[in-house]
């Protein structure tokens, strides 16, 4: 059994951006263009929406997506995925993959379950890369990850971390901040591994931080993690969804040309 299970939370509640999933971005819905996006892998040999909302499964039904319904009272994406693993025995390796990232690399996808795959010593691992802007680097909505030497995480924050790199006056007068990794938001999870991680209680450094992953590291799991050039844009407002926009519309507009000649 060396099988891999790619599954997509999508809920439709949100304080921030109330129906999110089916939030048009170019003409497609938003959860659409991750769930197509997924479908590129070559590594996986599934892909299911997993939400608790009917508007949403109704609407990835009529795209052809596997849906799986779950319970509404989850507290997370982890939790919602879990379910699913629960019941899918024939797969080894889950792969959660976010619903507001819809430009993620399909390859990205492949690598993580290449990594779980190959190394059996591997029960989780995720991504990160290079901030780009300091201003996103300094935001508390952007977690940044720090690594050993063997790519491994040692923490995650939603500070500027490492502090003595971050809090430079040349970083923060620049455009860039090079030294700070970002962490994108994508597990790969050995199916067991997963189960056991939602049944640990919440630990102190996940509350504090509000950031599920520390769960993992405060229980002794190592995290591995796959430093990538670029990352993928998530979309966690409706000014996220307008930029998104503005960068696919171009996109879309050059597709027609293309087959106009």
């Amino acid at each position: 059994m060396n099988k891999a299970l790619g599954i997509i939370p999508a809920r439709f509640a949100s304080t921030r951006f109330p129906g999110k999933p089916l939030r048009l971005i170019a003409g497609k819905p938003l959860l659409r263009r991750v769930w197509e996006r997924c479908l590129r892998a070559r590594m996986l040999d599934s892909v299911i929406i997993a939400t608790d909302d009917m508007r949403i499964a109704e609407a990835a039904f009529g795209w052809g997506a596997e849906i799986a319904l779950t319970s509404a009272s989850h507290e997370s994406g982890t939790d919602r995925i879990a379910e699913v693993a629960a019941k899918a025995k024939q797969f080894q390796f889950v792969i959660n993959i976010q619903g507001d990232e819809p430009l993620i690399e399909p390859r990205l996808i492949d690598r993580l379950v290449t990594k779980l795959q190959s190394d059996p010593a591997v029960e989780l691992v995720t991504a990160a890369h290079p901030f780009s802007d300091a201003a996103d680097a300094a935001s508390p909505h952007q977690v940044k990850v720090v690594l050993d030497r063997n790519r491994r995480a040692l923490y995650f924050s939603r500070a500027p971390i490492p502090y003595s790199t971050a809090t430079r006056a040349s970083n923060i007068r620049s455009k860039s901040a090079p030294s700070l990794l970002r962490h994108q938001g994508i597990y790969g999870f050995r199916r067991d591994l997963l189960l056991q991680f939602v049944r640990w209680r919440r630990t102190p450094l996940e509350r504090a931080e509000s950031l599920e992953q520390l769960r993992a590291l405060e229980n002794g799991v190592t995290v591995h993690v796959l430093v990538t050039n670029h990352g993928s844009p998530g979309v966690d407002t409706p000014h996220d969804a307008r930029n998104l926009e503005r960068i696919l519309t171009p996109r879309k507009a050059a597709k027609r040309n293309r087959s106009r000649r």
